[in-house]
């Protein structure tokens, strides 16, 4: 099997990243794996040749932006002579799939991602070429996968069609102390703060929660991003410097200093607005924090509901303020249940096995019909209904794989 489309193990950044790193640990096994990982992202001397018994190969490209194209195609087209499954993460290179299948039978999976032809930061021709991307993977791959049950009931309604389901794990991490030095350098650590961890991106919403923590100042808040980025992250950081209510803080790659920050908080906020499932939101409910996030489908199916939830800054504002200090534990401990429930790198190595055995691989997809057909898709997306169901189909299907 070829794992394509992150930037490599072990991971060190991103989503993609920390399934691979999972499912290499999970499936080595099942499986002769070999890794695609991106040369500019690792020093010569941090390049392995096998890790975890997968084998490791670099190219001269990068895992993210406009170069993943050519990173995901290069990737495909060498894998093609060896493997026999091929697990691509992201639509990037899916522009290749009808020939890849017109030419060989090697059986293709794709993980579709959070459908990034939305994401704001791309120019207009670029979401086209990954929506055409996007359509190409779900009608090509023998498999398709959505993180997300509202990504699911996208494709169903957009494509009539049924992707497997397969979120992302989070018992990587683990409660640890906060460290000393961050302690003594941020004396407020020392009592109830908030926290945040993103990639500083408007969809992500930093603008609308530094406004409100700067308006309603009864928990201080703490961000870790990658501030200096953008444009974006560097004017927030400008006009929020100095606030005593804000902390932003640079990256912090080190996991287990990354938790002790994390672990130690009153609450979590959770800001995104695009993909699926988040792999920081469900980490934050293995670790029993009590969330609040931005109100879209995603985070609502991810959460099954039991956040908190807000659309704005003075929405976040009102939670904070009338949001009894009694109830954030128990809003934790909800979180904490589901996400032992479902979450876990075992639980979803478990479906990818599944999807990968032959049980998910199909020459013709079942359909998925819409049980309320007069309401078109673009209704549904303008108005946030995407986690309502759709036909048979679709139920029968999450029946078989549960």
């Amino acid at each position: 099997m070829a794992i394509i489309g992150c930037a490599g193990v072990p991971a060190r950044y991103g989503g993609f990243e920390t399934l691979a790193h999972h499912l290499v640990r999970e499936l080595r096994r099942d499986y002769r794996i070999t890794v695609y990982c991106s040369a500019p992202l690792y020093r010569e001397e941090e390049r392995r040749r096998r890790w975890r018994g997968a084998r490791l190969l670099y190219l001269p490209f990068r895992a993210n932006g406009v170069q993943s194209i050519v990173y995901d195609i290069v990737s495909i087209l060498h894998a093609l002579f060896y493997a026999d499954r091929l697990l691509i993460l992201g639509v990037s290179g899916c522009i290749l799939l009808p020939f890849v299948r017109l030419f060989t039978r090697k059986k293709i999976i794709v993980n579709i991602d959070g459908l990034e032809w939305r994401r704001n930061k791309w120019s207009k021709p670029v979401r086209k070429f990954l929506r055409l991307s996007e359509y190409l993977a779900v009608k090509w791959a023998h498999a398709d996968i959505a993180d997300n049950r509202a990504i699911q009931s996208y494709t169903a309604a957009s494509y009539g069609t049924v992707s497997d389901y397969a979120p992302y794990g989070a018992d990587h991490v683990l409660s640890r102390p906060l460290p000393a030095d961050l302690v003594e350098a941020h004396p407020a650590l020392r009592g109830r703060y908030a926290f945040t961890v993103c990639r500083i991106e408007p969809e992500n919403n930093l603008h609308l929660i530094l406004e409100a923590f700067d308006q309603e100042r009864s928990m201080p808040l703490f961000v870790v991003g990658n501030w200096d980025n953008s444009e974006y992250g560097r004017s927030l950081r400008a006009q929020y410097a100095g606030h005593a209510s804000v902390t932003l803080l640079d990256p912090i790659y080190d996991q287990d200093r990354l938790d002790g920050l994390r672990s130690n908080c009153a609450l979590y906020v959770h800001g995104h607005s695009a993909g699926g499932t988040n792999p920081s939101l469900v980490e934050a409910m293995y670790l029993g924090l009590p969330v609040f996030a931005f109100d879209v489908v995603y985070n609502r199916e991810t959460t099954h509901g039991h956040a908190r939830f807000f659309e704005d800054a003075r929405q976040l504002a009102a939670l904070l303020r009338k949001t009894p200090a009694a109830e954030l534990p128990q809003i934790g401990a909800e979180l904490k249940r589901l996400a032992y429930r479902q979450y876990t790198w075992a639980a979803v190595a478990n479906r990818y096995r599944r999807i990968l055995s032959g049980a998910g691989i199909r020459v013709n997809k079942p359909n998925a019909v819409p049980a309320v057909q007069t309401v078109s898709p673009r209704v549904l997306q303008r108005s946030r209904a995407l986690h309502l169901r759709y036909a048979d189909p679709l139920k029968v299907h999450e029946q078989k794989a549960a």
